[in-house]
């Protein structure tokens, strides 16, 4: 692992056993396994909630916000500082070894509209889209194998509004590509979503009524 990243045994059968075998069966006793690393792309505070929430006892979490389609530059900034004040409450009221981190990516708007030129009248969900959500995964993959964690996977799919079979497609796809293991979850499942408007609600979050771009908003 890279510096920005890194930071069992049984005590039966040892009848017979020399004094230096006994020492090697008892090295590393008490500690628990590590857990995997896991680089989850993050669209904003509430859909990240129920989300860390799942994971976060089988994995070691970052977040990544990383949301160029949010155009409007005080409405990023708005949900950014929405993540980080989610994430630090939650390092504080969870009792666990290994806390939550936070990462952000390149913030250029300008990239995700030349993308998506031609299809901005798309109705939401449709072209416009699966072009938004490849953007924002495949800069998850790529910032995963770079910083060398273990899987990543993205808060998108705990919308009742984001296509899951699309986000899985996708995500499988850039796993060969950037040979970094995708954590394939519709996180919408087991009443996610609705886990996520209550710990907005606990947490007193801002919930936004649209999903980021100029175009969503209509």
């Amino acid at each position: 692992m890279t510096a920005e990243k890194k930071e069992l045994n049984s005590s039966a059968g040892f009848q017979g056993a020399t004094i230096e075998e006994v020492g090697k069966s008892f090295t590393g006793m008490g500690q628990k396994p590590t857990k995997p690393e896991l680089l989850l792309h993050s669209c904003c505070g509430p859909c990240s909630t129920a989300v860390i929430e799942r994971l976060m006892p089988d994995y070691k979490i970052t977040v990544f916000y990383f949301n160029p389609c949010i155009t409007d530059r005080e409405e990023y900034e708005k949900r950014k500082a929405n993540q980080k004040d989610f994430i630090d409450k939650f390092n504080r009221e969870t009792p666990c070894v290994g806390k939550v981190k936070f990462i952000e990516g390149d913030y250029e708007p300008e990239k995700y509209l030349e993308l998506v030129k031609g299809f901005e009248t798309e109705p939401e969900g449709g072209a416009r889209c699966k072009l938004c959500f490849r953007q924002r995964l495949e800069e998850t993959a790529k910032k995963a194998k770079s910083l060398e964690f273990d899987l990543f996977t993205t808060t998108l799919s705990v919308s009742p509004h984001k296509d899951y079979l699309l986000i899985s497609e996708i995500g499988k796809e850039l796993e060969k590509e950037y040979g970094v293991e995708f954590l394939d979850a519709d996180f919408k499942k087991k009443a996610g979503f609705q886990r996520s408007i209550q710990l907005s609600k606990k947490h007193g979050l801002y919930r936004q009524d649209y999903c980021g771009c100029e175009f969503s908003k209509r």
